[in-house]
């Protein structure tokens, strides 16, 4: 497992976000340090780390793909051990927030997070992954781009999940929430929105 991490937020808040980071960049990407750095302001803790294989990248400069799932599934798990807070919360961008749903009924946490959840590959709809959450039993909150070509609002929106999930959309937004610029809204709004559905969500589950 890495051992390196990164907190914000003040110790005494009231309940701790871990974030893992999608499958192609890191934990300090722009999207998770204004995550990160949003829900801090918001007064929680928020505890970032990275897969082995990304960690690897950091040292090495040499991309590799992802750990196999039970590498990614096994590390998570190190992590909330080692963090040892409660109320918490789990989550992530992309494949993080996806390995974290895979785990949450499992770890027993307060709540899930997934900030682009990867409902299905691109240009493959038919190969979905959401199995697993038609019975997940942990409150969880997914935001989602209304256009993201890992689930758009039209597909998404034909899923049968469990009562647990809430879906939160993001307008006209991508993968990671930026929408087009003929949409009217900015990239920095569907941020904003996020961070504070995020923040709202936390708060509840503590």
């Amino acid at each position: 497992m890495t051992k390196r991490i990164i907190v914000d937020g003040p110790d005494c808040a009231p309940a701790t976000l871990i974030l893992a980071h999608g499958a192609g960049a890191g934990m300090d990407t722009e999207f998770m340090n204004a995550f990160a750095a949003g829900l801090a302001d918001q007064g929680l803790r928020v505890v970032r780390f990275e897969f082995p294989y990304m960690a690897e990248r950091r040292q090495t400069g040499k991309r590799r793909p992802p750990d196999r799932e039970p590498v990614l599934r096994r590390t998570w798990l190190e992590v909330i051990a080692a963090v040892d807070a409660r109320p918490l919360i789990i989550g992530g961008k992309s494949m993080g927030g996806r390995i974290a749903s895979l785990i949450a009924d499992e770890a027993e946490v307060a709540g899930l997070v997934c900030l682009g959840y990867p409902f299905h590959p691109t240009r493959k709809p038919d190969q979905l992954r959401v199995e697993h959450l038609r019975a997940i039993r942990t409150p969880t909150l997914i935001l989602q781009g209304e256009r993201d070509a890992f689930g758009s609002a039209e597909e998404v929106r034909g899923y049968k999940l469990s009562s647990q999930v809430r879906l939160h959309w993001l307008p006209d937004g991508d993968h990671s929430f930026k929408p087009r610029s003929s949409s009217g809204r900015t990239q920095d709004e569907n941020w904003r929105d996020a961070i504070s559905v995020t923040a709202d969500f936390v708060k509840r589950r503590a």
